[in-house]
């Protein structure tokens, strides 16, 4: 109880956002091939894998007005039960349409629940201890990443490469019920002037824009590498190097692992000694594993650009949530969060569509090279900008 008391943090956003972490981690290695499974090309794989960015991208203005009208703690429930149904729901789904839309669905859910918990975080925590805070956020996501692709390639391998949805219904339908016993209700509203909710958003985009577009800018390639390594390591594993989906799972849950330590490191970095020392490093050493992946030539070459990925993306732990929660203003906090997972949504809608669309023109190996370009102007923009 003590360790709960001191850190109200635990049960209404920590272990939800593990449980949940685990469900994303349990079908990292199998979204990539189980779009594969419907016989189609990786530009089309490429769009049911941003399809969950573009529901989030659709849901995240938006996202201010349910805040307003449920409060955060309901708010976070809909978004929860949203991603859990729609991502069990692709078990049954028949063909690539259906797919789509659900991931659309999922992706709209993810926006509510993520701007809501940001908002529940931002309102806690102190600005001296937001870097700290956010890295274990960021570290807890983490640990998920690390145990859930063994996980599900184990299902998938034993089973189908559709039984790791159903293992995701039951642990989110988990983490739905620990938020919604866990979190304290609040429905202070959000000051919307007369005109309406559309002029408000834009007043706030006005006030901000030099901000939201250069961070923003930073944002949006960190997220491209950041979902663009999701789509390659699967694909390039399974396609060119010929591995098992078990195979895939333990190289994605080994690369997690490293990851997963270093959120401690980047915590420190971050309120001991600023937000760029952290972020800098995080997008380079993450180009350059990205770099390597076509270099290389079996099991353990690809594991080692992995891993090295792991160790970049383990530096920048809950920078780009760190960021967004330094620049919110306080009177309009809900809206400008809600512009700030826009941009970084956009990252994370193009990097498989990115990798697709180059995959089909001219191979997996160059869209490597294109994402990790993408991760260098990430790192360049933190260090200039």
């Amino acid at each position: 109880m003590n360790i709960l008391t001191r850190n109200p943090l635990i049960l209404p956003v920590y272990v939800p956002t593990l449980l949940l972490s685990l469900c994303k981690g349990i079908i990292i290695p199998i979204l990539p091939l189980y779009a594969k499974s419907f016989d189609i090309s990786y530009a089309l794989v490429g769009v049911i894998l941003a399809a969950e960015g573009i529901g989030s991208i659709i849901g995240d203005l938006p996202t201010s007005v349910v805040l307003n009208k449920l409060g955060r703690k309901n708010a976070m429930i809909l978004g929860v039960l949203t991603v859990t149904l729609s991502t069990l729901a692709l078990f049954f789904a028949p063909s690539v349409m259906v797919v789509i839309l659900l991931r659309l669905i999922g992706g709209i859910g993810a926006s509510i629940w993520n701007i809501s918990r940001h908002a529940y975080i931002t309102t806690v925590t102190s600005p001296h201890q937001r870097g700290r805070t956010l890295a274990i956020f960021g570290g807890v996501n983490r640990i998920g990443t690390f145990l859930g692709p063994a996980l599900g390639g184990i299902l998938a391998a034993t089973y189908t490469l559709r039984t790791p949805f159903l293992a995701f219904g039951a642990i989110a339908l988990l983490a739905a019920l620990v938020a919604a016993l866990a979190v304290e209700r609040s429905d202070e509203p959000v000051k919307i002037s007369s005109k309406g909710h559309i002029h408000h958003i834009t007043e706030i985009f006005r006030t901000h824009y030099r901000i939201l577009c250069t961070a923003g800018i930073g944002q949006l390639c960190a997220q491209t590498i950041r979902s663009g390594r999701t789509v390659i390591v699967p694909l390039y594993a399974a396609d060119v190097l010929g591995l098992g989906i078990d195979e895939v799972g333990y190289i994605v849950s080994i690369s997690g692992f490293v990851d997963m330590f270093l959120f401690p490191v980047a915590g420190f970095i971050m309120d001991r000694f600023g937000r760029k020392f952290a972020m800098i490093p995080c997008f380079a050493i993450q180009a350059v594993g990205m770099a390597c992946i076509p270099l290389a030539g079996g099991y353990y070459e690809l594991l080692l650009a992995t891993c090295l990925i792991g160790i970049g993306n383990g530096l920048g732990s809950g920078t780009m949530m760190t960021l967004g929660a330094d620049l919110a203003p306080k009177e309009n906090m809900g809206e400008f969060l809600s512009f700030w997972r826009f941009i970084g949504d956009g990252g994370y809608m193009g990097g498989p569509m990115i990798v697709g669309q180059v995959a089909d023109i001219v191979g997996l190996s160059p869209a490597a090279f294109v994402i990790a370009g993408i991760g260098l102007t990430a790192s360049g923009i933190f260090l200039f900008l």
